[in-house]
C-alpha cells in the first residue's frame, strides 16, 4: 500500500480540482493489484488506477491507456462524451479476464475523475517567474505523481483559503529532459492545506526515440528549491 510523503515540507497549497487529504492513498496500481484470470473487488471509495483516456482514431472506441503499453476497454459504462479527447484521469476499475483484442484487457468502470491536463507552457526565460509565478508548493511521493505515456502526472500540496484560483504551469528547464513547475497563488497564501493532480504533456521535450532517460523536476518549496527524477521515455 502507498501513502502520501512529502518531498520537502508539509506546509504548502491547491486550487484545480482537489482531493483535499483525500489521498492517503490505500489504492495500489493496477497492475500489482490483479493476476490476469483474477477478478478481484475494488474498494469502490478509492482510486485504483491512474490513466489517459484516448480515442481510437480507427473505431472511434473510447479506451483507457493504463501504462506506456496496456490499454483498457470499459466495457459497463458509455465513456463516449470524452470521444476525441485526450484527458488524465483517476479511476475506479475491475479488470476482466474476458477477450478484449486489440486491446489488453477489458474492465468494469465504476467510477472516472479527469485530472486537470494541460500543455507545457511556453518557456520565457528571464519572465518565467514574473508571468507564471514562484509561490511554494509540495510535490507529494504517490503512486499518482508518475512521468508516463508521455504525460508528468503530479499529486502536489499546498495551502488553500480565500478561493482564490491557483495557476499551475509547467516550462523547460536548462537541459533537455528538464522542467519547472510554477505556481501562481494569487494571494492565496494560507488557510488549510489541501492536495491536488496534475498533468501535463510533454511534447516539447526532444524525443528519446525509445530510450529512457532521467526527467527532471525543480520547482520552489516552502523550505526553498527542491528537484526530483523520473524515469521517462516518449510516448511511442
Amino acid at each position: 500500500m502507498y501513502h502520501l510523503l512529502i518531498i520537502g515540507e508539509s506546509k504548502m497549497k491547491h486550487k484545480y480540482y482537489f482531493w483535499g487529504l483525500l489521498l492517503v492513498v490505500f489504492a495500489m496500481t493496477l497492475q500489482s493489484c490483479i493476476d490476469d484470470n483474477e477478478i478481484y473487488d475494488p474498494p469502490v471509495n478509492y482510486p485504483n488506477a491512474l490513466v489517459t483516456i484516448k480515442t481510437n482514431s480507427t473505431s472511434g472506441q473510447v479506451y483507457f491507456q493504463l501504462d506506456d503499453s496496456t490499454t483498457i476497454l470499459p466495457v459497463n459504462v458509455d465513456i463516449s462524451r470524452f470521444a476525441g479527447k485526450e484527458v488524465r484521469a483517476l479511476v475506479n476499475i475491475m479488470q476482466l479476464s474476458e477477450p478484449s483484442a486489440p486491446y489488453t484487457r477489458s474492465a468494469l468502470v465504476y467510477w472516472v475523475d479527469t485530472v486537470l491536463t494541460k500543455k507545457m507552457a511556453p518557456d520565457l526565460a528571464l519572465r518565467n517567474d514574473s508571468v507564471y509565478g514562484k509561490d511554494p508548493i509540495e510535490i507529494v511521493k504517490s503512486w499518482t505523481t508518475i512521468a508516463e505515456d508521455g504525460y508528468l502526472t503530479l499529486c502536489f500540496r499546498t495551502y488553500f483559503g480565500n478561493g482564490r484560483t491557483h495557476v499551475i504551469n509547467l516550462v523547460k528547464g536548462d537541459n533537455p529532459y528538464e522542467v519547472v513547475l510554477h505556481h501562481n497563488a494569487n494571494g492565496d497564501t494560507d488557510g488549510r492545506i489541501r492536495d491536488g493532480h496534475v498533468a501535463f504533456r510533454l511534447n516539447d521535450l526532444p524525443d528519446t526515440h525509445g530510450q529512457t532517460v532521467d526527467l527532471t523536476l525543480k520547482w520552489q518549496s516552502f523550505s526553498g528549491p527542491k528537484s526530483t527524477t523520473f524515469k521517462y521515455k516518449s510516448r511511442q
